[in-house]
């Protein structure tokens, strides 16, 4: 009997040693092929200039070309898509902001689940805003819903699905805001404040840059964890409302990807995110640039999709 037991045991050590072995293999030479970062968006705002920051670090590091793939479409569902049909070897990273692997599912606008996807680690709390021009007759998330009992607001979004549009909904119910009128729009920089077409906008400060600098444009709150570096006097959604959720952007990959993969596209985009290029940009935008890491993000997304749930069920 422990005869047939040895024998039987071999085999499965042996397959699992040589698991062992394939995967490491697989890591030690990592990336064997060009590699694609997805961007769901157009390129131009920050998470795609962290992205190529990224794929720059990657390419000089392994000598493999990294590029970025600009995919946008359906709230950013299309790129997602794309990762989420990809192989499991890294060779396809996708760069999502939170929207995309949580409301983006809850709501059932997504043909893939959450668990298509692993985390790589999050490294970037959005700068999201509401803005408004420089001479609205209000400063604060209260003082608009004041003004709103008397004027019409009309409110640009980046669509309903948008996990910014439905907080700022929920805060204007919150808070009383009216909003007579809301558009989406595909951009959302100091054109749609000046010509009119919103008096005040859910978008990014890399977005409304140019005007924040000329004193053109204001910002009534921040949809970030903590106060803006380049708007300390700005009070966080959070704290005029007590709703907690924030914007981030992370880097995922197709479930089942090995972990030695993973720990080296995280090492490499670590490795990015210090450049000083990307410490202006913080300086600049007021973004906040860290790194969470795959264990800690796993527990950050689980937060985020009970909180999307919550929200769904309160927007119904």
């Amino acid at each position: 009997m422990k005869k047939s037991a040895k024998l039987i045991l071999a085999p499965i050590a042996c397959s699992m040693l040589i698991g062992a072995v394939s995967t490491a293999a697989i890591a030690a030479e990592y990336p064997n092929r060009p590699v694609r970062f997805i961007v769901p968006w157009p390129p131009g705002d920050l998470e795609d200039v962290l992205t190529r920051k990224i794929a720059e670090e990657m390419s000089k590091e392994t000598g493999v070309p990294a590029s970025v793939v600009n995919k946008p479409g359906g709230g950013g569902v299309l790129g997602a898509t794309a990762v989420a049909q990809s192989r499991p070897d890294g060779s396809v990273i996708g760069s999502f902001v939170v929207d995309l692997v949580t409301s983006q599912v809850v709501g059932g606008n997504a043909p893939y689940s959450r668990d298509d996807f692993e985390p790589v680690g999050i490294f970037l709390d959005y700068p999201f805003v509401l803005a408004t021009k420089a001479d609205a007759p209000y400063n604060t998330l209260a003082e608009l819903a004041e003004y709103s009992k008397t004027h019409d607001i009309s409110l640009g979004h980046f669509g309903y699905q948008a996990l910014p549009t439905a907080l700022t909904f929920k805060a204007a119910e919150q808070l009383g805001i009216n909003i007579a009128s809301d558009s989406a729009f595909n951009e959302l920089n100091c054109a749609t404040l000046a010509n009119g077409d919103a008096d005040i906008t859910n978008t990014t400060t890399q977005q409304i840059l140019p005007c924040l600098d000329s004193g053109e444009v204001k910002l009534l709150t921040s949809y970030t964890f903590n106060r803006l570096l380049t708007a300390p006097d700005v009070p966080t959604l959070n704290e005029q409302t007590g709703i907690p959720q924030t914007l981030w952007n992370g880097l995922f990959v197709k479930k089942g990807t090995p972990k030695e993969v993973k720990e080296k596209i995280a090492s490499i985009a670590q490795a990015a995110l210090q450049s000083p290029d990307v410490v202006k940009l913080q300086e600049t935008t007021g973004a906040g640039v860290y790194w969470t890491n795959m264990d800690d993000a796993e527990k950050v997304i689980e937060l985020d999709y009970e909180n999307a749930k919550k929200l769904a069920d309160a927007n119904k």
